[in-house]
């Protein structure tokens, strides 16, 4: 019997006003997430993806369609309970990093496990020395490099021990050589932890750590 997708998305549709103009984003999105799979979706800058990648997580709402994740349908009619799914089972990276300036790495890596009013100082500061920040947890982000930083902000994904990870843009702020240790210490640690992890780049050299590489053009899947 096949093991049902961890995540799945049916029929998504997406768009936009821009003005009087309606822009098509999303046209009709279907995807399976199995558990454990390291999923890359690529395309150009306006494709799509990272408007599917929020609408996968349960953060913005499709005009039409259907989002599953382990069992729980997202947007139906319960933003509390969207919220609690979000906070305990999945993880974030983004871009920008969003580190909150007036705190340390470490109390930084604690923000999601303070929301969920489970603190796990121990738990942080272990993925923070993982991350090689061992040395840096009492510093600022105005005091850490955007590698650091974003290392700060993989430590923080992984603090509430999440099923799953998703990633906008990783390393989109950060130079080659950081973009590509960034992305291979996100996979280690999602493989170690035997977690899934969706990442949205425009960077097809990064997708060869996973185990598929998705394109997407104009909000429809290409081969």
């Amino acid at each position: 019997m096949n093991t049902p997708a961890q995540l799945s998305a049916r029929n998504i549709y997406r768009s936009f006003k821009i003005g009087s103009r309606k822009v098509d984003v999303l046209r009709g999105i279907n995807l399976d997430v199995n558990r454990g799979e390291l999923v890359f979706l690529c395309g150009a800058s306006g494709a799509g993806k990272t408007t599917l990648l929020y609408t996968l997580a349960g953060l913005e709402r499709p005009e039409s369609g259907e989002v599953m994740f382990e069992n729980h349908k997202f947007y139906n009619g319960g933003a509390s309970q969207d919220a609690r799914i979000r906070n305990q089972r999945m993880g974030f990276v983004f871009q920008g990093y969003f580190l909150l300036p007036e705190l340390t790495a470490l109390e930084n890596t604690l923000l999601p496990s303070l929301i969920r009013h489970r603190p796990s100082p121990d738990v942080a500061m272990r993925y923070l020395d993982r991350v090689g920040l061992g040395d840096r947890m009492h510093h600022l982000p105005s005091e850490l490099s955007g590698g650091e930083q974003q290392r700060v902000a993989i430590a923080r994904s992984l603090v509430n021990d999440p099923a799953i990870v998703f990633a906008d843009e990783p390393t989109g702020n950060l130079d080659t050589v950081n973009g590509q240790a960034i992305m291979q210490l996100l996979a280690e640690l999602v493989r170690e932890q035997q977690k899934t992890l969706v990442v949205v780049t425009h960077d097809e050299h990064l997708a060869v750590r996973g185990d598929r590489l998705i394109h997407i053009r104009d909000g429809l899947f290409v081969n």
